[in-house]
């Protein structure tokens, strides 16, 4: 989608002032990136314009689609917060803000820094849901172009994916985002798999819509003399939960049986209940299979009727059936609501808020957790498993994690009911507090105000953060001067298992430093949260030692020309040149190719100093060299301009494709046509029919290899072949 195409798609619903509007907001980020380039060659601003137009095809306000032109002007140019609120007010500028990350402080590693940046964006989400709204368009944009980065990253992208923005999608409840997010993300997290699938859904695919064409053409007959005015079409499976289906419940394809699916909306809630009626009249209802989200929504405010029938040809059919409102929601989501309409009034906004109130929770997560990593875990129990829906005895409603027990249920009702609880009933029997609570359960909590408050083990015992942050309360108050101690042991035991001493580490500068990181106001209260589980002893002390470790790091660069002139052998040898590598600005080493990574000449190379095995050559991309802490015994080094053109280097190989017969021989064929020699193959296939092909050969440099590569891709039913690191 081009810009024009943005701002044409825009004054369908904006009048022309919000579109002058819009367009001003472009051409700011159109300026403030106008020399930057992304990995596939293209212009930077394509990728604002390509998350606008999402937004746009939802109908988002005019400040979210603004904010999704300038998301990264203020993380990748000089244009400051300041500049944008000038000139496109306070509401842009902090989208803005709430998509930016933090770029500017350092942090020990880059899962602590991603955590940082999670918490900083679902805070301003928790205050404004736009801010999501934004980053989910901008992740969907960034995995449809995900083919231009390095495999490393396109899984570990995809990964986050998975675990986050997917999950936070269909918390919102914008299935139209969800679907390709996941899609897209096994893509590369399994290519194999996704492939595989793929293939499978096109084998099927004529005889599927013959299938639902037939069923179309019966229901339309029967619900014409309804008078019910109805669309139906049939609905794709998709490919990523076709996948989940595979996996958690052990299944073939052949087995997954709603790859048959309609969905038929209407006009109103009455004529949903009539068209299943009809349906059950027409086919027979499979036992269990109905699910009623009209009259109970799901969290991220879903409503439908779903159903499956024994078809026309004896197979099951899923049914889904919904208004036309309930399927906008259904496809936008909470986007649905924030969609542009003049005169929204304030009733709207206030509906939408108690209907997203779990949002609210996230502010309290925030001011209950000093560390980030703890703030996300806990985001990913409560926002993002599967939720159950108890009742209590006056048939309220109340949503939990799945896995809770009655612990979650009794501090959802309240604090002090948590604080209080002696015991509980499920469905009118006695339960132990660690039952695990099933949708439709009846819950009565037991309280007696003569109770001791409660047991350290019912954190281990309770799933919704919520609860765990309450329980950590209690403590904290109730306890504070044992607390305070036992936190003192932990943290002392600590930083004797780190190999220093309390003298060492306990300096008010560190105490200090320590304090402002945290947000503790005394010392007291840094020993008290470890005591009370707030936070860990291994956090606080890892803080603590920061500036030691540091000084343990200089000091080992001081003694790295030792360490090398050490490796020196006493007569010369000739294992560089074997090798065709050299260390820059050192001659005479003992050098050897490790052989976890395989380097080839043509790859990025570095080298590190082993313990008195000389130096170890290592690709630039392989994992064992990533860590910091080796970071101070890694040398530059380089293969030599010329290297032996008879030398062959070991590489490791994996191929993976659709189990065929005489697949391993093409497979064999086609390396042998490369003159490339094989030292070792060995194949299997699992029930899914998936072939995995791991191969070692010996090749001279990444072009040769490249080659290789390429001719194995052309084999019929190869879905992959990458280079393997041990």
């Amino acid at each position: 989608m081009t810009s024009e195409q943005v701002f044409e798609k825009a004054s369908e619903y904006l009048p022309e002032k919000e579109v002058a509007f819009l367009r001003e907001a472009y051409e700011l980020a159109n300026y403030a990136h106008r020399e930057q380039y992304r990995r596939s060659g293209e212009p930077y601003i394509w990728h604002p314009v390509q998350v606008a137009g999402i937004l746009v095809d939802l109908g988002m306000d005019p400040d979210t689609v603004a904010a999704a032109f300038l998301h990264d002007v203020v993380e990748d140019t000089d244009v400051g917060l300041d500049e944008i609120e000038a000139k496109f007010g306070e509401q842009v500028a902090m989208l803005v803000d709430g998509v930016t990350k933090l770029g500017k402080i350092k942090y020990k590693s880059k899962e602590e820094q991603q955590a940082e940046n999670h918490r900083k964006m679902f805070v301003a989400m928790a205050k404004d849901i736009r801010v999501i709204l934004i980053k989910l368009a901008d992740r969907l944009h960034n995995m449809r172009t995900l083919k231009h980065l390095p495999p490393e990253k396109q899984r570990r992208i995809s990964n986050e994916t998975l675990e986050i923005f997917a999950p936070l999608a269909h918390r919102l409840g914008i299935s139209k985002i969800k679907w390709e997010l996941e899609d897209t993300s096994l893509r590369y997290l399994n290519p194999q798999q996704y492939y595989r699938i793929v293939n499978l859904m096109k084998k099927k695919r004529v005889e599927r819509e013959s299938y639902i064409e037939e069923v179309k053409e019966l229901l339309k007959d029967r619900l014409h003399g309804m008078e019910v005015e109805a669309d139906i079409h049939g609905r794709a499976k998709h490919i990523y939960s076709i996948y989940r289906k595979m996996v958690l419940q052990n299944k073939q394809f052949n087995e997954i049986y709603d790859l048959l699916a309609i969905r038929i909306v209407v006009k109103s809630i009455k004529d949903c209940y009539a068209v299943l009626g009809t349906i059950h009249t027409q086919w027979k209802p499979m036992p269990g299979r109905f699910k009623d989200y009209i009259a109970m929504p799901k969290a991220n405010m879903y409503q439908s009727l779903h159903t499956t029938v024994i078809g026309p040809k004896g197979d099951p059919l899923e049914v889904q059936i919904r208004s036309e409102d309930m399927h906008k929601v259904a496809e936008f989501g909470v986007a649905a609501h924030w969609a542009y309409k003049e005169g929204k009034t304030v009733d709207d906004a206030e509906s939408l808020e108690t209907k997203m109130s779990w949002f609210r929770e996230i502010l309290e997560w925030q001011n209950n957790t000093n560390d980030a990593q703890e703030f996300m875990e806990s985001l990913k129990i409560d926002l993002f498993s599967d939720m159950v829906f108890v009742f209590s005895p006056k048939g309220d409603v109340m949503e939990l994690p799945k896995g809770s027990v009655p612990l979650d249920f009794a501090f959802r009702i309240h604090t002090e009911v948590g604080n209080r609880c002696i015991g509980a009933k499920v469905n009118g029997k006695m339960v132990p507090l660690d039952h695990q609570l099933k949708t439709g359960d009846i819950v009565e909590i037991l309280t007696s105000k003569h109770s001791y408050g409660p047991s350290q083990d019912w954190l281990k015992i309770t799933q919704s953060s919520h609860a765990k942050n309450k329980i950590r309360q209690w403590f904290k108050r109730e306890k504070r001067e044992e607390n305070v101690e036992k936190g003192r042991d932990m943290i002392e035991k600590e930083i004797e298992k780190k190999g220093f001493t309390t003298k060492q580490v306990l300096t008010p500068e560190n105490i200090t430093r320590v304090m402002d990181k945290f947000s503790f106001t005394v010392e007291e209260d840094m020993y008290a949260a470890v005591g009370y589980q707030g936070i860990t002893a291994s956090q606080i002390v890892t803080r603590l030692t920061d500036n030691l470790r540091k000084k343990e790091e200089q000091s080992d660069r001081k003694t790295l020309t030792e360490a090398v002139e050490g490796l020196k052998p006493q007569t010369k040898t000739s294992a560089k040149t074997d090798l065709g590598v050299r260390v820059k600005g050192i001659d005479n080493l003992l050098v050897r190719l490790s052989r976890c990574c395989n380097p080839v000449p043509g790859d990025d190379i570095v080298g590190y100093i082993t313990k008195g095995r000389g130096v170890s050559i290592h690709r630039m991309d392989c994992p064992n060299i990533q860590q910091e802490d080796i970071q101070s015994r890694l040398l530059p080094v380089e293969w030599e301009e010329r290297p032996q053109q008879s030398k062959n280097y070991e590489v490791d190989i994996e191929i993976s494709g659709y189990d065929r017969r005489s697949l391993l021989n093409d497979v064999l064929q086609a390396v042998a046509e490369t003159k490339t020699n094989i030292q070792a193959v060995t194949g299997k296939a699992d029930k899914n029919k998936m072939a995995l092909i791991d191969m070692t050969i010996s090749i001279q440099h990444t072009a040769h290899l490249q080659r290789v590569v390429e001719r194995i891709k052309q084999i019929p039913d190869i879905y992959s072949v990458r280079r393997v690191m041990h």
